[in-house]
């Protein structure tokens, strides 16, 4: 060993073995520590950069909302800074404001910035609530719990909050939500007939009430004896009390209560929704954690309470049932995730034992350990919970984290098989693989950055699979460097074991045999024959490559952006047009009732021997005039024994056809998937806006891949306009006049507001429910004067049906239509492309104020693919500029990072054989497949110029390096693929998602092998080619033919002996 090398930081470790192990039980406990405290969530809690403005204006419509709160907003907006897109939608008495800023802005400093400007709008209606600013989070429920019977709503609803109070007292249990029930309110209503009786208007009730139903603090009164506060305690808060308020004196002394003329209802808001659970009334609650959840622990928590307190706080007939624990979910996937992983690191012991001595097996397997030890260290920190996409990251790295020390292990073992002992084989062994093991692993860190730094939402997926590769790949450098060395160092002379050992040993050595044998016999003529044949090699290799691209973008294979999570709950939603009656929504919903007991008969017919189990666990359903919607809860899968995908597409076809429904959505996966196509329109005028839809419309039905086309303006609603005959003036009666009494009728004018419970509970007075409901009563209606007169309506006012709309979406200070096209993922790419060439040209010239542009999922990939590339073109640059100056060549990047498409060539055809989408998760694959060839790349290119250095020429040194580097080269690719078998050879629904990365990797390391042993050989030949041409051309010397005994400059500009064959 050299002074040098006995002076290095290698050898201070492998000489201090107590060091060694101090740092990696320390790593490792501390790795446990973090690993307990660390959070728990199905999926991680996303911040976006959108601010949310959002204002209620009770009984105004969509237009008044547009013109009068949204238009006014977005104006406020202008000129503020780092706003990307501002989105907005009125809606009947609401309206919401979107203010997208540009990613990695400071979101508080931005929220204050909106607040601010909402705030110094000066020109709101009067009326309006106080507009609300918010960050938009998305939070995945952790539980929902509902409470449900066969009680009235006001009963549900008191049972409700309560159980929401005690449960949002539990540990963790930090944000709760009911859903299901509607805002309570008292209505005092008034008819026509009563006001008319009794000589009363809107007015002087409302007057009347507000004037009597009060509490309010006069002030105090000194006195001797003590400061007395002055009070009044009368504000009214039952019907009783309402009905007692005093509304006028009659002549004779009496009086007229508010009893007397209007009937009181304490009741809920006029809506019609009808929510139901297992068939009963229900109102759910919804837990969610606090910034910092375990979903596990919470989950019990709320359990364990229910089960021994619920009854105690629930009237008779309410029962409580847990629904969407989405910690079973979590639990699932650990336990696959954990299983899997332990099984191929079992595999991957055993690969390792049988081709390495055990106690280096041994060692090498305990690295992953320490990586992983030393990632959960960081993780916390870096806002960073277990999830499933961090699981899933976890089990991505497996194969990448454990090459490092196989090959230092390997190096040592080789160096102890050539007479090396002890400390001078850790180290000698450690030193020659040094280089390109420090650069593999940061060529792989900065392979996975880009994923850091997207933009969108899309960082918060993928930051977090990116921080988990990075820090497993720190602490593997550290393992394989500095701790595995040290327990390498006291390596003996291998001798003759007993017991079990022996016929391990033997068993291994006929392994390292038939391994040497390989290389000599199959593997040494091969890569002489690819020497010789170097560019017919590269060209074969280049052709399987165009070929694996024209697969993908040709559809062969499918592609889909993000995979779909299957879900043990199925969800329907049908949309029904503008205007539809509420009856009509309710025979839907009786029609997709039947469509389940149906699947529940067929069910139990095929599984006659287990008739106790129900293929339905739950079923909720929520109907709307326009709206229905079903969430079903499927038994787990080991137990229905069929995938999500195939109930729901059984329960749709049972359904039938809904002919009046705009649209029929059925979802069975856990995230939203990406099918189809969705364009934004843009234009000042709603007129031209609905027929530039309609041709886009028109034109994607005409591809055979679109199965559906609409647009959120086709649904409107007929609306009653009033306009003032010219008479009324006659009266002293303006349109404010009119339109104020006829909102008070039907609408209702609010009086009061009392606080219950936390909440406001409105109070309005109005006509009747009855009369509101039907248009006769507009024939009835009289508008009274400051005179005292009653005058017909019809007699000073025309009233005339006009089309309404229900909803205005506004994009970009415009009004806005969104047009989709349902249709497989796969066809998305060629269908944009073909309306890109012969549609959208003449469509811009026939609307040429409109602006259009693809939104949603499209929008989403297309900005990734953007991004990644230009980010991916960095990193490249800079992978290639670390080699190069570590190498000291501008060639020889080039060779290394063949690894990269390769593996992409060798996940396109894994997928192809598995019948698997190409997809956002498979490229992760294809970046940790990059990573593990790119390190076998560098270490044989390294020992290639190391041979070269020594005098060898250079088809002698490719030809030895690959036949000395076959087995860690062979071992590294095969232990990746073997240790993710478990995952491939996974049936059940949750390792679905995980697939398409582990195809990805695994058939990538594979088919990169081939590249590694073959293709980067021949590749190293024709750089000595162009070297040598170079040095003819530009020096003026003959070189000598790339296979004759003349000395010949390598790739990294060295030289060298003997050169290559020529061909």
């Amino acid at each position: 060993m050299t002074k040098k090398e006995h002076r290095g930081i290698v050898a201070w470790w492998a000489r201090n073995p107590v060091a060694a192990n101090l740092m990696m039980f320390g790593i490792i406990l501390a790795g446990a520590l973090a690993f307990t405290n660390m959070d728990r969530e199905v999926w991680p809690t996303f911040e976006t950069t959108n601010v949310e403005v959002t204002v209620t204006w009770p009984g105004a419509g969509p237009t008044e909302v547009e013109d009068q709160i949204l238009i006014r907003v977005e104006q406020a907006m202008n000129g503020l800074d780092n706003v990307d897109r501002i989105q907005s939608t009125a809606y009947e008495g609401f309206g919401r404001v979107i203010v997208k800023g540009r990613p990695g802005i400071d979101m508080p400093g931005f929220i204050n910035d909106v607040k601010a400007r909402v705030d110094a709008i000066s020109t709101l209606p009067s009326d309006v609530e106080p507009p609300r600013v918010r960050q938009q989070v998305w939070r995945s429920p952790i539980i929902r719990v509902a409470v449900h019977g066969n009680a009235s709503e006001r009963v549900l609803k008191d049972a409700a909050e309560e159980m929401e109070r005690r449960i949002a007292q539990l540990p963790g249990a930090a944000l709760t939500d009911l859903f299901g029930v509607r805002d309570e309110e008292v209505s005092i209503e008034l008819s026509e007939e009563a006001l008319r009786r009794y000589g009363l208007t809107f007015n002087q009730v409302a007057q009347a009430i507000r004037a009597s139903s009060l509490n309010l603090s006069s002030g105090t009164v000194r006195t001797q004896h003590g400061t007395v506060g002055l009070t009044v305690r009368n504000r009214a808060d039952s019907e009783a009390e309402f009905e007692d308020i005093v509304l006028r004196q009659t002549a004779d002394g009496g009086t007229i209560r508010v009893g007397d003329v209007a009937t009181v209802i304490d009741g809920f808001e006029s809506e019609e929704a009808l929510v139901r659970f297992n068939g009963q009334n229900v109102v759910l609650i919804d837990v969610q954690g606090a910034d910092r959840v375990n979903v596990v622990e919470l989950s019990e928590v709320v359990t364990t309470w229910l089960d021994e307190n619920a009854q105690r706080y629930l009237p008779p007939g309410v029962q409580v049932t847990m629904w969407q624990d989405n910690s079973d979910i979590f639990k699932d996937r650990m336990e696959l995730i954990s299983s899997s992983a332990l099984m191929g690191l079992g595999l991957v012991f055993l690969v390792l034992i049988l081709t390495l001595r055990p106690k280096v097996a041994l060692w090498v397997t305990l690295g992953i350990a320490t990586a992983f030890a030393g990632a959960f260290i960081l993780l916390p920190g870096n806002d960073v919970s277990l999830n499933m996409l961090s699981l899933f990251a976890f089990l991505l790295v497996i194969g990448i984290v454990v090459d490092d020390a196989i090959i230092v292990g390997e190096s040592i073992h080789r160096m102890s098989e050539s007479g090396y002992k002890g400390q001078d084989a850790a180290v000698i062994g450690t030193q020659m693989v040094l280089k390109p093991v420090i650069f593999a692993v940061l060529t792989s860190m900065i392979a996975f950055l880009p994923w850091m730094f997207l933009s969108g939402e899309d960082t918060q997926i993928t930051r977090q699979i990116s921080l988990i590769v990075v820090f497993s790949l720190v602490f593997s450098l550290i393992e394989a460097l500095l701790i595995l060395p040290a327990h390498l160092a006291n390596l003996k002379e291998e001798t003759r074991p007993k017991g079990w050992l022996g016929p391990l040993l033997a068993f291994q050595t006929k392994l390292a045999h038939a391994m040497n044998r390989t290389a000599t016999h199959l593997y040494r003529p091969l890569v002489e024959r690819a020497l010789k044949a170097r560019y017919v090699t590269v060209a074969a290799f280049m052709g399987f490559f165009i070929l694996s691209v024209g697969v993908l973008s040709t559809g062969w294979l499918k592609s889909s952006f993000m995979p779909e999570v299957e879900s043990e709950f199925i969800q329907m939603s049908v949309t029904l047009p503008e205007g539809t009656p509420y009856s009509r929504a309710l025979e839907v919903l009786d029609q997709l009732q039947a469509a389940e007991r149906q699947l529940q008969a067929e069910f139990r017919a095929e599984s006659a021997e287990n008739e106790d189990v129900e293929l339905v666990q739950n079923w909720f359903t929520l109907a709307r005039p326009t709206q229905v919607e079903a969430f079903v809860q499927l038994a787990p899968p080991e137990v229905r024994g069929m995938p999500s995908k195939q109930v729901a597409e059984r329960l749709k076809d049972l359904i039938g056809d809904i002919p009046d429904a705009e649209e029929v959505d059925t979802s069975f996966t856990l995230n939203q998937g990406d099918d189809g196509l969705q364009f934004s329109i843009n234009h000042p005028d709603l007129d031209t806006l609905r027929v530039a839809a309609a041709d886009l419309r028109a034109k994607l039905m005409t591809y055979d891949a679109v199965f559906d086309a609409r647009d959120n303006l086709q649904s409107s609603t007929d609306e009653l306009q009033i306009e003032l005959k010219p008479n009324a003036q006659r009266f002293g009666l303006t349109l404010s006049d009119v339109s104020r009494q006829i909102r008070q009728a039907y609408f209702g004018e609010e009086v009061q507001r009392l606080p219950r419970e936390g909440d406001d509970v409105r109070v309005y007075v109005r006509y009747p429910e009855a009369d509101r409901e039907s248009l006769d009563s507009l024939e009835d209606f009289r508008v009274r004067t400051d005179d005292g007169r009653q005058i017909p309506l019809f007699s000073v006012a025309d009233v005339a049906f006009a089309p309404g709309i229900q909803r205005i979406n506004r994009r970009e200070g415009f009004r806005s239509v969104v047009v989709t096209a349902d249709l497989p993922a796969e066809k998305r790419q060629e269908i944009m492309k073909d309306l890109d060439e012969t549609f959208f040209p003449d469509w811009e010239k026939r609307y040429p104020e409109a602006k259009r542009g693809a939104i949603g999922a499209a929008e989403g990939q297309q900005q990734f693919m953007e991004e990644i590339f230009a980010l991916y073109t960095l990193a490249l640059f800079l992978m290639y500029a670390l080699i190069a100056v570590a190498f000291r060549s501008y060639m020889l990047p080039l060779l290394i990072l063949t690894a990269i498409p390769f593996g992409f060539m060798g996940a396109v055809y894994g997928h192809l054989i598995f019948g698997l989408s190409m997809g956002l998760f498979s490229y992760f694959g294809i970046g940790a497949a990059a990573g593990v060839v790119i390190n076998d790349n560098l270490v044989l290119v390294d020992y290639v110029n190391r041979l070269r250095d020594k005098g060898l020429g250079a088809f002698d040194a490719l030809v030895e390096a690959g036949v000395s580097r076959f087995r860690p080269i062979v071992v590294t690719s095969v232990t990746t693929f073997i240790g993710l078998i478990p995952i491939m050879a996974e049936r059940s629904t949750q390792a679905q998602f995980l697939k398409p990365t582990v195809v990805a990797l695994s058939f990538g390391v594979l088919l990169a092998t081939a590249v590694t042993l073959v293709l980067v050989p021949a590749l190293y030949g024709v750089g000595v080619d162009i070297n040598r041409a170079a040095a003819r051309i530009f020096k003026g010397k003959r070189r000598g033919a790339f296979g004759s005994h003349a000395h010949e400059h390598h790739p990294s500009g060295d030289t060298g002996g003997e050169g290559v064959p020529a061909e």
